[in-house]
């Protein structure tokens, strides 16, 4: 991918062919894409060559992990095959799946001829999946949630730290388990959620709204709007004052760690919620150059991101997080009289401004008078992103974080699935509206 970045226009390019011909070629067209934009105006105002001026002068930085080695083929395949066995142990296991997805990827970022950044990274997704169904129902218990939720960069560690290992009967008890559960009650209770539930609401109704090209409308007819507006930053509770959200490339072996973004901008965490308000965007140089013209200027991060060489960087999630509190899970579960905790995301649906949602998850257990009792199915809940999080009534420590993420989210045209982490405690809300597979 070519970038021209002319003081009013940006233009892109990209070729498989990287002979010099051809890379001058590419440049030729980016320039042209580039001058146009210019001509058109997109940019009046602006210096967009001020947008690299936080790069670093000279050299370059290498990202690598230092990893664990990886058995060799044969042997992670002995592995996915023992923990397959391991899940059929009765007949009404009626489908099982053990993977492993090994992804290696290198990329260097080249700005006015100078090698700025080198970045090698693996990226390690290990699951396991059992269906159970006897007398028309039928239960799915995943390791990592249906999407691939335990994910990490790293080598031969993260697929111990994973439960890969020795959790396939695990799995395949936990599908039966849920077979003969009662379904989950309905009505308003308090919800405690695991961080694999919690990742994917981070995602839904707090990483997606707060994207800025969406904000200035880019994805309104096809990934959607947001109902976040330029006006709240720096005044808008988004949250209870314990919500604390963070964008930090730098937390070690999370999925979406880097160490500049695809534009060159140098990655740093960046606090977007602070004590429940609302401060910063996920926005690139690019984006919040075009929110300026509006006349607002934001503190972003650097989060232009392509999915390769063939697309060209929007603003993405990276590594989002919600940062711990300081309560244990035994004492958040202590505290609720009436509730109930859900595991592992199963299904979502949110509207096209990431407002009103509804989450169901895999696995769900009453809580009553502060002890967890009936293991129940088909948990779900619904809510408003706008209030939920104003619900939140408890953040775990540090030891109920978990770190995960997913590899498959979507976005923009054309279309870019893209890796993103998401490391979170568990949380409590309070009196969140729950339903079961009736309801």
């Amino acid at each position: 991918m070519v970038t021209v970045w002319r003081r009013r226009g940006v233009g892109y390019c990209a070729t498989a062919d990287l002979s010099a011909a051809s890379l001058q070629q590419a440049a030729d067209i980016a320039d042209q894409w580039a001058a146009l934009a210019e001509r058109c105006g997109v940019f009046d105002g602006l210096d967009l060559h001020a947008l690299l001026e936080t790069e670093p002068a000279a050299g370059h930085h290498t990202g690598e992990l230092a990893t664990e080695p990886l058995p060799s083929r044969a042997a992670l395949l002995d592995v996915l095959r023992s923990e397959s066995a391991a899940m059929h142990l009765d007949a009404r296991i009626v489908s099982w799946s053990a993977r492993l997805n090994l992804t290696h990827r290198t990329q260097q970022l080249w700005i006015d001829g100078q090698l700025r950044t080198a970045h090698a990274v693996q990226f390690v997704e290990p699951n396991l999946e059992a269906t159970a169904a006897h007398a028309g129902v039928a239960q799915t218990r995943t390791l990592g949630g249906q999407y691939n939720g335990f994910c990490q960069q790293g080598g031969f560690e993260v697929i111990r730290a994973s439960g890969l290992i020795g959790g396939g009967a695990r799995i395949a008890n936990e599908a039966l388990q849920l077979l003969a559960a009662p379904e989950c009650p309905s009505g308003p209770m308090d919800l405690l959620l695991a961080p694999d539930q919690m990742m994917l609401q981070i995602h839904e109704s707090i990483g997606h709204p707060l994207e800025l090209d969406r904000i200035l409308g880019d994805e309104r007819n096809f990934a959607g709007t947001s109902f976040v507006t330029l006006d709240m930053f720096g005044r808008y509770a988004y949250g209870s004052p314990l919500l604390n959200v963070s964008f930090d490339p730098g937390v070690p072996r999370e999925l979406a760690g880097y160490p500049a973004d695809d534009d060159g901008e140098v990655a740093s965490k960046v606090w977007l919620i602070r004590d429940g308000i609302l401060h910063s965007p996920l926005g690139g140089g690019l984006s919040r150059a075009r929110a300026a013209q509006r006349g607002v200027s934001l503190e972003g991060t650097a989060n232009s991101r392509a999915i390769g060489w063939h697309r060209a960087p929007i603003d993405r999630m990276a590594n989002l997080n919600v940062e711990p509190g300081d309560a244990s899970l035994d004492g958040m579960v202590a505290s609720v009289e009436r509730g109930v905790m859900m595991r592992t995301n199963v299904s979502w649906s949110i509207d096209d401004a990431r407002n009103k949602f509804q989450f169901g998850c895999e696995w769900g257990q009453l809580i009553k008078d502060g002890r967890l009792t009936t293991v129940v199915r088909n948990p779900g809940y619904r809510g408003v992103s706008a209030t939920f999080w104003r619900s939140l009534s408890a953040v775990g420590n540090r030891a109920t974080v978990e770190v995960l993420g997913t590899p498959f989210c979507g976005k923009g045209e054309p279309g870019q699935v893209i890796r993103v982490g998401h490391a979170s405690p568990a949380c409590l809300f309070r009196q969140v509206d729950v339903f079961g597979g009736q309801g």
